[in-house]
């Protein structure tokens, strides 16, 4: 069977941000013409080596590939590791793995797309190569919001700060995390709380370590929760960076389950209480904090 011509987005596409799904949105729109839509990316150690590792990715794979073909209906996803195709001249990219291996009658990318070894070959070169291995190329421009470009780097500073409102509208959509659920301390039990843990990737980016309104899927229905991010600085033991969940209305076991929750807003910074009976009560408090605002 004659393998389906594509239009191929090209991109790390770390956030899936207004400007990434700008890019996306370009090869969505072939479809049109019978193409399926595609997109080339990388993983996070790219994401991670394009950030200077400082501040850590937004998304993991498969949180971005969720997005993918989820939220945003790609057909297909190519993401191979960055170490496999580095040291690919542009001119064999080009053809090994645009042409031949997707396909692509049409390819699109954002002004600033850099391939090849080194990133020696930008979009200029890519028209040239495409005119030499048959598919068009269409230079997508920035995105700005709110007077500036929109870009990873300055969602991450976002969501550093917490201001998780101004992160969801860069990026399109709710800012979430989607990790399996860990067994953990079952503290929250004693004190009527239950919650779930989720870690963070390793190398993703932690929001500003705090209480957060948020809300939780579970088998298709979306529960209203309020989620800590951070060490948990009143349990002694526990200091990697983790999700912790209160999932209002819900009685289950989730252990070993995927789940997704996505953040809202910010109620206040994560601090140590001087017992678990006064954690209670500001649980308690975060938890009408949180249903006032969703």
């Amino acid at each position: 069977m004659e393998k389906k011509l594509s239009s191929v987005a090209l991109g790390i596409f770390d956030g899936v941000h207004l400007g990434h799904r700008a890019v996306i949105n370009a090869a969505l729109a072939q479809r049109e013409k019978g193409l399926a839509a595609a997109v080339f990316t990388f993983g996070p150690e790219c994401a991670l080596r394009k950030a200077g590792g400082s501040s850590g990715y937004i998304y993991t794979e498969a949180e971005k590939d969720m997005i993918l073909r989820e939220q945003l209906g790609v057909d297909i996803v190519f993401s191979p590791s960055f170490e496999s195709l580095c040291g690919l001249s542009g001119e064999e990219f080009a053809r090994d793995i645009l042409a031949e291996r997707m396909g692509a009658a049409h390819v699109c990318c954002g002004g600033d797309f850099r391939f090849g070894r080194k990133a020696s070959c930008g979009a200029e070169e890519l028209k040239g190569f495409g005119e030499r291995f048959g598919f068009e190329v269409e230079v997508v421009g920035a995105v700005e919001y709110g007077g500036s470009i929109v870009s990873s780097s300055r969602i991450r500073e976002i969501l550093l700060a917490g201001d998780i409102p101004a992160a969801n509208c860069l990026l399109g959509s709710d800012y979430f995390i989607n990790a399996e659920v860990a067994d953990g301390n079952h503290i929250g039990r004693t004190i009527d709380f239950p919650t779930i843990n989720q870690d963070f990737g390793d190398g993703q980016l932690v929001p500003r370590y705090g209480v957060y309104a948020t809300s939780t899927e579970i088998n298709g229905k979306m529960y209203s929760s309020v989620t800590n991010v951070g060490v948990k600085p009143t349990i002694e033991g526990v200091r990697r960076p983790l999700a912790e969940t209160h999932i209002i209305g819900f009685s289950g076991d989730l252990y070993g389950m995927t789940v997704s929750v996505s953040f809202h807003s910010f109620i206040r910074p994560e601090r140590k209480f001087g017992s678990l009976d006064e954690l209670k009560r500001q649980i308690n408090a975060d938890i009408k904090s949180a249903m006032n605002i969703l």
